[in-house]
């Protein structure tokens, strides 16, 4: 029954009153179901107090009809509150607030609108041994720092506006200080691929574009020696294809990174376009198979320098070690091209992955001669409890327990056994900036979805021509590294 025709009802019923003596009585209306009660209760609003009279005599009427119609106004005015209460209490409904292993979530009912608040907490303890070294060509005692670190403390802002548009703000806060990462606007509004504006990554090597959350290894192989200081972030405009069950396309043009124009000075930005494509003939669950290429084409600023500064080619043996094997600087550079190979699959609980970088560096002036350099690793897992890694749009991402840690329940969440060859050479006729190979033993322990436990050991040998030798002045071999991380994300 609709609430003006049980207004009605009540005004009659009080116009109607023959009781011999008066009295007052309180009336309240269900919001939901909009009948009427005579005592309080849930969801029942407060329509006013009713005084119920004798009947008069004719000559009394018009009194009784004008307090009969200050009844109805009453009665008209409680019925718009009412009204006003239920499209507060709908327009409360729209909006939706979560809490869960993703973090913090805000959307509307239609999903247009959606803000999302996450972040990442990777605490690190390291200790090397046979790392008492000098630094080459000097008598400068040098050795790996033990200790603790927090590797990357990151917070997210992700959000959706009118459904099409999407943005990304990323912090880090480690080292204690700041340093923008991810910062940038999509639009999806398109059927067949997205246009992403903004710091991003750039499009080249699988293990660089994953994220650090999803990495089996606490560090990124040798092969980043050479992708990391010249295909990580930049600023620039991308455009990738929809995920497809099979392939995977982008393409995107870049410049420098945020920080460059602080750190480059009185010099025009340098620029670089990028390309990637995979395809995976199989993509079922816990059956993968893929294949993909890269290309990369860079062209330093004027003053030599590449994304934020001059280009060096290092590996440090962990985050905070401070001792870097290879540390070799290159100067004079005219343009930066590079290949990027790689593959992997996935079968039940085994995951295995390999990627390979050529990189040519064409340098100015006769006197300085062109480089080639090229780095590659190959790795291969085994969850131990049984899960399966995922596979989406050319990315693997970690695997989720198929039952969570618990003393209580009994669970003991999952358990991950990995291990990696890498190698990188920067060693090109009399250039010779190092040459280096080593192998990695992983074992993660997946609490949950957020909580992971990871145990790393990582050898280094075959070490040549690098930035350091033994105090007897030989090269430096059979480097030790370990490192235990706790990580949450989400």
């Amino acid at each position: 029954m609709k609430l003006s025709t049980l207004t009605l009802a009540v005004t009659a019923a009080l116009g109607a009153g023959a009781a011999s003596s008066a009295y007052a009585i309180d009336l309240y209306v269900d919001v939901k179901t909009k009948q009427i009660y005579a005592e309080p209760g849930r969801n029942r609003v407060k329509m006013g107090s009713f005084v119920q009279v004798d009947e008069m005599a004719p000559a009394a009427q018009p009194a009784q009809s004008e307090e009969l119609a200050a009844v109805k106004q009453d009665l008209e005015m409680k019925t718009n509150e009412i009204k006003a209460l239920q499209e507060h209490m709908t327009e409360a409904e729209k909006v939706k607030v979560t809490m869960d292993k993703k973090g913090l979530q805000v959307e509307s009912a239609d999903k247009d609108f959606q803000f999302k608040l996450g972040g990442r907490i990777q605490a690190d303890a390291n200790y090397s041994n046979n790392d008492d070294f000098v630094e080459a060509g000097t008598t400068d005692h040098v050795e790996a720092n033990d200790g603790t670190e927090f590797r990357r403390a990151r917070i997210d802002f992700t959000g959706v506006f009118f459904k099409d548009w999407n943005f990304k703000t990323q912090a880090d806060f480690a080292d204690n200080s700041v340093a923008m990462k991810d910062l940038f606007m999509e639009y999806t509004g398109l059927n067949f691929m997205n246009v992403t504006g903004g710091q991003q990554k750039q499009n080249f090597s699988r293990e660089l574009l994953e994220s650090s959350n999803d990495l089996m290894f606490t560090e990124r192989s040798l092969m980043n020696v050479l992708n990391g200081p010249v295909v990580d972030r930049a600023i620039g405009l991308n455009l990738q294809s929809k995920a497809k069950d099979t392939w995977t396309a982008a393409l995107g043009i870049y410049g420098d990174t945020i920080s460059a124009n602080k750190n480059n000075g009185k010099a025009d930005e340098g620029w670089s376009v990028s390309g990637r494509t995979t395809y995976a003939p199989i993509d079922e669950k816990g059956k993968m198979i893929y294949a993909g290429i890269a290309g990369n084409y860079r062209a330093p600023n004027a003053n030599d320098q590449v994304l934020d500064k001059g280009l060096v080619y290092e590996y440090e043996t962990d985050h905070m070690s401070n001792l870097f094997l290879i540390e070799t600087p290159v100067k004079n550079i005219n343009n930066i091209k590079m290949l990027g190979l790689e593959t992997g699959g996935i079968y039940g609980p085994f995951s295995a992955s390999a990627e390979y970088t050529r990189t040519w560096l064409d340098r100015k002036d006769s006197g300085n001669d062109n480089l080639e350099f090229d780095g590659w690793y190959v790795d291969a897992a085994w969850s131990i409890t049984g899960e399966s890694r995922k596979f989406k749009s050319g990315k693997f991402y970690k695997i989720d327990p198929t039952k969570n840690f618990s003393l209580k329940n009994g669970g003991w969440g999952a358990w991950e056994l990995a291990t990696r060859y890498s190698a990188v050479d920067l060693n090109d006729g009399s250039f010779k900036g190092g040459e280096l190979s080593n192998i990695t033993v992983a074992l993660n322990w997946y609490f949950n979805s957020n909580f992971r436990l990871m145990a790393d050991y990582t050898r280094a040998f075959s070490i040549k021509n690098p930035a350091v030798t033994t105090v007897s002045g030989g090269d430096p071999d059979n480097n030790n590294t370990f490192t235990l991380r706790a990580q949450l994300a989400y």
